[in-house]
């Protein structure tokens, strides 16, 4: 893995990014809007220059919280650049957390709302429907895993992919009781595999000590 990538430098480079007020309450105001604004849309909200504006939008950009997409064209002159948040970071940065996560997972349980395999299954659905369309069911297992603070990464096998996973966020919950924790783990990765487009499928989760981390969660394509 590129040491420039590591999950590490990325959460480092998004915390600096979001330092800023201003910058964060950009990011904020890109997050709550109910349609991806312009530079002049910020401009007018924020009362500030364009450039300034376009300065922040490239901190976040740079920092991979924000994209930038050219609008359909309308009357002469370019198409106006929208930002939205890239997807995952929304909840990385003010949603909910993995302990959160967990904990409504158990909540469930306990209210009697199925076996951790069902109830991990349920959040995986939830989790996966808040990433729209726009990425692929394994694109999905990995920005949720990211999300969570499971530090992924991909190894292709023959019959798809291995998600390898460098850090258990619940190490202290799944040493305690690594039976329930991990099949809610499991049911998580089957859910968004089942919520997500479809092209894949969840074959097993490999479990391997919480405190040495290494789980894998084997991916593979339906067959056609």
């Amino acid at each position: 893995m590129d040491n420039s990538t590591r999950p590490d430098d990325t959460l480092l480079k998004q915390g600096r990014a979001l330092g800023d007020p201003t910058r964060n309450a950009i990011f904020v105001h890109i997050r709550d809007a109910h349609l991806p604004p312009t530079v002049a849309e910020l401009t007018d909200a924020f009362g500030l220059n364009h450039n300034a504006i376009r300065q922040h939008l490239a901190k976040l950009r740079d920092a991979g919280l924000v994209t930038e997409e050219v609008s359909a064209p309308v009357g002469p002159g370019r198409p106006a650049r929208r930002y939205r948040l890239v997807p995952g970071v929304s909840e990385r940065w003010g949603g909910p957390g993995p302990h959160e996560t967990l904990s409504t997972m158990l909540l469930e349980l306990l209210d009697g709302k199925g076996t951790p395999l069902e109830v991990g299954r349920s959040m995986g659905r939830r989790l996966a429907a808040e990433y729209g369309d726009e990425l692929d069911g394994a694109e999905v297992l990995g920005a949720v895993a990211r999300r969570l603070g499971f530090e992924p990464e991909t190894e292709p096998t023959q019959r798809g992919l291995d998600l390898v996973l460098g850090k258990c966020p619940f190490v202290d919950q799944a040493t305690a009781a690594p039976q329930i924790v991990c099949s809610l783990h499991h049911g998580i990765a089957e859910g968004i595999a089942q919520q997500a487009s479809g092209d894949v499928n969840v074959d097993d989760l490999i479990a391997r000590s919480p405190l040495r981390a290494g789980c894998r969660i084997e991916v593979s394509e339906p067959a056609g």
